[in-house]
């Protein structure tokens, strides 16, 4: 060792090394660093990587030595090259780390705890990647049994926990941002970097929270993320505050939600659970199974007692929305929505109708909603006829399907008649006759024969002015129709809608050679098809159309009311379908 500094002696970087390590282990700290200097100097490229790492390791002892931390955290090579260090250099400056840790008013230096986190965690590692137990072993003089080492490691773990714990608790750190989960984090799956850590935390929060989370400390962990985050209603996965700890966070809401089920507290687990359905986690078979417990017992509490309607619906709600294929769910759910509609009818019918609406939209075969909802329905039709304030609720097709279910009711078909003859009438005052109540229709003839039966009930119910209006609508509406038939359907269609009597021949030529037209093209095809019967009754209509006489008179012999040449008139009686 004396002639290791001769300007012309040789020496090797590994030779310069384990005398600048022994040197630092004796606390000759004053031969240490000019032997450091000289491998610096002559070895600093060295492609050694092992050398490398024994030098760096032995400069952030030195700095620590010296007081300067900072210089220790940033030359402290990562914890996967610890193992390449001399163990006792590595042991001399972890204890350093804790003991500067310890001294009072140190408790803000992050840098020192991410040292002594990352540099125990390798000398206590279950694997001894740095043979920590042969250190132990060589300064005792003797081997240490295992029942002694393994009592000793989790003695030293348990104390550098209570130190990193209590300093947590002096700073107010929460279990994201605490050194004691950063600790248990690091003997799990190394994460720290002492050069890079920060004032508020020494790992990423999802690294925090995953280790929490390994930990069974889900309640701490919930804790402190709903310090963070104190909206539950925003824990999506979809939000860039939420998706580093969505699956974490998920998790111990399932766990949570787990513990509250076994404790009876229902709608706080489907809560839960529905909180981490929302950041991305996928129910399983344990999930589910709970999910169904909670939702056949919320809003009731135990032994019977405590009942909660509105409880009872929100809960099944979440349920019914996380198992969505369940029908026992949807049941139940469907169930004391009638229920409760049942209720409220009288008292607030608008808050009844939601809830008989929402019951068949969960069941659609759900007993007791439909007829509810016709219930409110027909309440509301007797007060609108009775000269009240139309209720919202009432809409045309609505009162037609219940029209369906209750051919006679009454209040129905007459507000449909005021309803249709109101519509008519006011189309035609705009001069939009064409517009008069025209649905969404997937064809133009459905939506031509949907305006003629609309304009033929308003008719039936409309006074003498409006009568009058109405009827020259659904003229104006039939021969549309036949017009549009004549071109896109057979005969036999046109030849249909003039047998139903909507309008007499006489009223409109237009229509009438519409009529006659489709009579001679069908005797044509029946002719084809050897129905000479047939072709010769189409063409006896036709020719009596066209005379404008009734085709649906007697065939043999005048029409009522006039020659065969003498045009009819609107208050001519027709006799159409008197024959077909």
């Amino acid at each position: 060792m004396d002639d290791t500094g001769a300007p012309d002696r040789t020496v090797t970087a590994g030779h310069l090394l384990t005398t600048a390590e022994h040197a630092f282990l004796r606390a000759e700290f004053g031969l240490a660093r000019p032997l450091l200097r000289r491998f610096q100097s002559e070895f600093g490229t060295t492609e050694d990587e092992d050398a490398t790492l024994r030098y760096t390791v032995l400069r952030s002892a030195l700095a620590a030595r010296a007081g300067n931390w900072q210089e220790a955290a940033r030359r402290l090579p990562d914890s996967d090259d610890l193992g390449w260090a001399e163990t006792g250099i590595v042991h001399a400056l972890a204890v350093s780390a804790l003991r500067r840790l310890s001294e009072e008013g140190r408790h803000t230096e992050a840098g020192t705890a991410a040292l002594a986190i990352v540099l125990w965690a390798h000398l206590l590692d279950e694997e001894d990647p740095g043979d920590f137990r042969g250190l132990v072993t060589e300064r005792r003089g003797t081997p240490v049994p295992d029942e002694l080492w393994e009592d000793a490691r989790h003695q030293l773990l348990g104390r550098v926990t209570d130190l990193l714990h209590a300093l947590d608790v002096r700073a107010g750190r929460d279990a994201l941002t605490a050194w004691e989960t950063a600790w248990e984090a690091e003997q799990l799956d190394p994460l720290v970097v002492p050069s890079e850590a920060g004032p508020d935390d020494l790992i990423p929060l999802s690294g925090a929270a995953w280790a929490l989370i390994d930990q069974g400390r889900h309640a701490a962990l919930l804790d402190a993320y709903a310090a963070r985050h104190p909206d539950p209603g925003s824990w999506t996965a979809e939000s860039p505050d939420h998706l580093p700890c969505a699956g974490p966070v998920s998790r111990a809401l399932s766990a949570r939600a787990q513990d509250r089920v076994g404790a009876g507290e229902w709608g706080e687990a489907l809560a839960d659970f529905s909180r981490a359905r929302r950041l991305g986690r996928t129910l399983d078979a344990a999930d589910r199974a709970a999910v169904l417990r909670a939702g056949r017992n919320v809003g009731r509490g135990r032994n019977g007692h405590g009942y909660s309607s509105v409880d009872r619906i929100h809960g099944l709600e979440l349920a019914h929305t996380l198992l969505p294929q369940d029908g026992s769910l949807a049941l139940d759910l469907a169930a004391e929505l009638v229920r409760q509609g049942r209720k409220v009818l009288h008292r607030d019918p608008e808050e009844s109708w939601i809830r008989f609406t929402r019951a068949l939209a969960v069941s659609p075969d759900a007993p007791g909603a439909q007829s509810g909802l016709d219930e409110l329905l027909r309440a509301d039709l007797d007060r609108a006829l009775a000269g009240a304030r139309p209720a919202e609720r009432i809409h045309a097709h609505a009162v037609e399907d219940l029209l369906r279910r209750d051919p006679d009711c009454g209040p129905a078909r007459k507000w449909l008649k005021e309803h249709y003859a109101a519509q008519a009438v006011a189309a035609a005052s705009d001069g939009q006759p064409s517009t008069a109540r025209t649905p969404t229709a997937e064809t133009k003839r459905a939506a031509l024969e949907h305006r003629v039966d609309v304009l033929s009930t308003a008719l039936t119910g409309a006074g003498a002015l409006d009568s009058l209006l109405a009827r020259e609508m659904l003229d104006d509406e039939l021969l549309r129709l036949a017009e549009h038939l004549e071109a896109t359907a057979s005969p036999s269609d046109v030849i249909e809608l003039f047998l139903r009597g909507r309008m007499r021949t006489g009223v409109s030529a237009r229509f009438d050679r519409t009529v006659e037209t489709a009579y001679l093209r069908r005797a044509q095809a029946r002719e084809k098809e050897g129905d000479v019967g047939g072709a010769r009754r189409d063409r006896a209509c036709a020719e009596r159309i066209g005379a404008g006489l009734p085709a649906q008179g007697l065939l043999f012999g005048p029409p009522p009311g006039g020659a065969p040449g003498r045009k009819g008139r609107r208050d001519d009686n027709s006799g159409q379908g008197s024959l077909f």
